[in-house]
């Protein structure tokens, strides 16, 4: 039940930034379906096979970036309708606040700590959505040359 109730919040939580987002309407449930994707695999890999929440952040906007590809080519539609709404759900704004009180009541040592780990994981989810992105680019020009070669 919390699986299902975690992808519905991550779906819904995507689904809505793209209302915001002031995207066309066809891309609304693709795009929510690319964010609760991306946070059900880095939801999925901290809960069940106990993994950081800074690995399971880089998988699941890795995720999140595949999935976000591939939509733009099935869909014909910018890569940036499906990555900013996808990256919503993944955003460790709960730590950066927890930095941010234990900061305020002069906790310095403790909020040194959770402010670099809510950096690693921006930082994470960053890389993971780069590593997509070249990803799909590396396969794309391979196809290509490949095509190429056969026409010459």
């Amino acid at each position: 039940m919390t699986i299902l109730f975690t992808f519905l919040c991550s779906f819904s939580a995507s689904y809505f930034f793209n209302v915001i987002y002031d995207a066309p309407k066809k891309l609304f449930i693709p795009a929510g379906f690319a964010g609760s994707m991306g946070y059900f695999v880095s939801y999925i890999l901290e809960q069940s096979f106990e993994i950081d929440a800074i690995y399971s952040s880089l998988v699941g906007s890795l995720t999140l970036g595949l999935i976000a590809q591939m939509m733009s080519r099935i869909f014909k539609a910018p890569v940036v309708l499906f990555m900013i709404p996808g990256i919503i759900p993944l955003v460790p704004g709960s730590i950066a606040f927890r930095a941010t009180q234990q900061l305020v009541t002069l906790n310095f040592t403790d909020a040194t700590n959770t402010f670099i780990r809510a950096i690693l994981i921006a930082g994470s989810i960053a890389l993971g959505l780069l590593l997509s992105d070249q990803l799909s680019k590396t396969l794309n020009i391979r196809k290509y040359i490949s095509i190429k070669r056969n026409r010459l």
